[in-house]
């Protein structure tokens, strides 16, 4: 008995890229040269203060910046992006177009004395603090191979030095997922390296993208256009940073978990002090000041964008609030002592007055967000409207931190809305409204047939109408996906909206719908599934749940099963029930009258599940003992769906 097992950490791109073929060579439109023109009279493009930041304290940059995996393969290439040293295309936005040099600048960087930054061989950034004895290492990249790199240019550079610790300051897969570079299990054990993390790290950085994983990582591959060419008419910027490496994700045990704002660490003669920010930015995150240094590392609460209340590859929910109280805390704290804010992302800030202004301006940008939704949601206003109608003010929205590039006004304000009243808007016909294929038909009967609403698409998108063209032609690819024209004339809408949008996410979904329209979803090879890094850590109930969900109930409704698990690597036990169509598993218990019972190590169990053994080969092999019946096994194991990794989007 095998399956298949493949949860995908949506940020963890644990896939290798190809080389995509260009999207159709579509021009800017008249429309979006407009749009995009008007964008300059609207911000203060002469101001060069973040140009000067971010070029500041630059000692070391390798300018053909291309690094590889073990194999050979290409995963991170700076110099794909050498067209941003030109003039503007007209096929993209002003505002994102500096964003996306901005983000380009990269190498070995001196924030200040003992304080250095690798910024551009990741989405991420290193930060490294020297101590008395080696490096602490703070944020160690996504991948293997860029963490890797990283460190070989401040080696070259700076000469070798030990790490004598690890710093990731919060759950997500870009901030820990290259530690592997640095560190393993027997220099932790030894005492050799640090590892430390904010409470509840290893858990979080797992559990977020498991259920979900399979319909995350998809639409990570639009969010930060994987597969799009880079040029100026594909992808340009995440926003964030440049781009999501591929690569080779791990995750190792911490030593030291922080767990109290205002606790303390002496890390190799520095001191730091931690603030406790969870349940904003990501589920576990902390802030912590260099006292010697007079310095803030302001982690991925406060960045040069206007971050994610919702992420568009799909997460719950943020809750505005808490992030706008941790940031009140950060200033109360540390404003009166702190000459210098630095993060997990972007380029740092120098000065009192300058660094909180960027801290209270990102705090008030929230709050404003929140309080507005807030209030129009209680005026009776509905999600759309909403967005429809906020827009920061001038003393906000011209702070080019506090821009669209990421996280944007619209879909933030659509996030606090559900926040409080989920996904209804309260008008009975979005109650129950009909599926997509089903309403698709019906609009095209209604507008006279196929011709008549392709007729009506055409005019709105020669009028630069490219939302309602979109609207119009998407009816009809889901009404009959067949349709050529009408992919190509969506394709079209998706590609000039993609050109106007200063949001990178944004551009990079509607530039991948427009490619998938005209050739087809693109099935890279060398998918690597979950690591065993990753696995290993996902927590046995959660490991549970998600099995759970995979199960398919066609036939099951009058089965019933019952399994005790038993791990003795890790002394724990799982009782698994079927009935009514339904998995339930309760932790920390067997239940005396199961039909089965089945011992095994949790790591032998990981095996089975990543498809690399199955329960019969480790029965054969001693690995695995049953007690019992072994058909409810059967009966549970042979139901659970594998899930298409490149599932439709565009088309049903």
């Amino acid at each position: 008995m095998t399956f298949n097992f493949k949860p995908h950490l949506a940020l963890a791109g644990l896939f290798l890229l190809a080389t995509i073929g260009n999207l159709a060579a579509l021009p800017p439109s008249a429309s979006t040269r407009a749009a995009n023109d008007a964008v300059l009279s609207q911000l203060p493009f002469d101001d060069q203060t973040d140009f000067e930041n971010a070029r500041k304290g630059l000692i070391a940059q390798d300018e053909a910046l291309i690094i590889k995996d073990d194999l050979g393969r290409t995963i991170w290439d700076m110099t794909a992006y050498n067209f941003l040293d030109g003039e503007r295309p007209d096929s993209v936005n002003p505002s994102l177009w500096r964003q996306a040099q901005l983000n380009a600048i990269h190498g070995l960087f001196k924030v200040t004395d003992r304080i250095y930054q690798i910024r551009g061989y990741d989405l991420s950034n290193m930060t490294l603090i020297e101590g008395d004895t080696g490096w602490i290492v703070v944020d160690p990249l996504t991948t293997v191979e860029t963490a890797t790199a990283a460190m070989a240019l401040v080696e070259k550079t700076l000469g070798k030095r030990p790490v004598k610790a690890i710093i990731s300051t919060h759950s997500h897969g870009d901030h820990f997922g290259g530690v592997r570079a640095i560190a393993d299990e027997a220099a932790l054990a030894s005492g050799e390296i640090r590892y430390i993390v904010p409470e509840n790290f290893t858990e979080e950085s797992v559990s977020e993208n498991v259920i979900a994983g399979n319909a995350m990582f998809r639409r990570v591959g639009y969010m930060f256009g994987l597969f799009l060419p880079r040029d100026s008419q594909g992808h340009v910027d995440t926003g964030l940073g440049k781009a999501l490496p591929p690569g080779r994700i791990t995750l190792l045990p911490p030593t030291d978990i922080i767990s109290e704002t205002g606790q303390t660490l002496n890390v190799d003669g520095v001191e730091f002090e931690f603030q406790m920010t969870p349940h904003a930015e990501a589920p576990a995150e902390f802030l912590f000041y260099l006292p010697q240094f007079k310095a803030l590392c302001l982690a991925e609460e406060v960045n040069a964008v206007m971050h994610n209340l919702y992420t568009l590859r799909g997460a719950k929910t943020r809750d505005t609030l808490i992030w706008v109280r941790h940031l009140n805390e950060t200033i109360r704290l540390f404003k009166d002592r702190t000459d210098l804010v630095f993060g997990s992302h972007h380029w740092p800030r120098w000065g009192r007055e300058a660094s909180f202004d960027y801290v209270a301006k990102q705090r008030d940008m929230y709050r404003y967000l929140h309080d507005q939704t807030v209030r129009l949601m209680n005026h009776g206003q509905t999600p759309l409207e909403i967005a429809a109608a906020i827009r920061l003010p001038d003393s906000l929205g011209r702070e080019f931190y506090n821009r669209d590039y990421y996280g944007t006004v619209n879909h933030n304000v659509r996030a606090v809305y559900n926040f409080y009243l989920g996904y209804f808007d309260g008008v009975p016909a979005n109650l129950n409204p009909l599926p997509p294929q089903e309403a698709g038909q019906r609009y095209v009967d209604l507008a006279g047939g196929s011709e008549a609403l392709m007729q009506k698409a055409r005019n709105a998108f020669q009028a630069g109408d490219y939302r309602w063209a979109a609207q119009l032609t998407n009816h009809l690819v889901f009404a009959n996906p067949e349709h050529g024209e009408a992919r190509a004339l969506l394709s079209d809408a998706y590609q000039q909206m993609g050109y106007q949008a200063e949001s990178g996410p944004w551009r990079d979904i509607y530039l991948t719908g427009a490619q998938e329209l005209r050739q087809g979803v693109f099935r890279p090879e060398g998918n690597r599934g979950i690591n065993s890094d990753m696995l290993a850590a996902i927590p046995t109930p959660l490991l549970f749940d998600f099995l759970a969900v995979r199960f398919n109930p066609e036939g099951a409704d009058d089965v019933e099963a019952s399994i005790n698990f038993s791990f003795p690597d890790t002394g724990e036990k799982i009782f698994l029930s079927l009935q009514n169509s339904v998995l339930n598993n309760v932790a920390d218990y067997n239940d005396a009258e199961a039909s089965l019972s089945v011992t095994l190590d949790r790591a032998i169990f990981n095996q089975i599940i990543a498809g690399k053994s199955s329960f019969a080969k480790e029965v054969v092999s001693g690995n695995v003992k049953i007690w019992g019946n072994p058909i409810p096994l059967y009966s549970i194991f042979s139901r659970l769906d594998s899930f298409d990794q490149f599932f439709n989007i565009v088309t049903p």
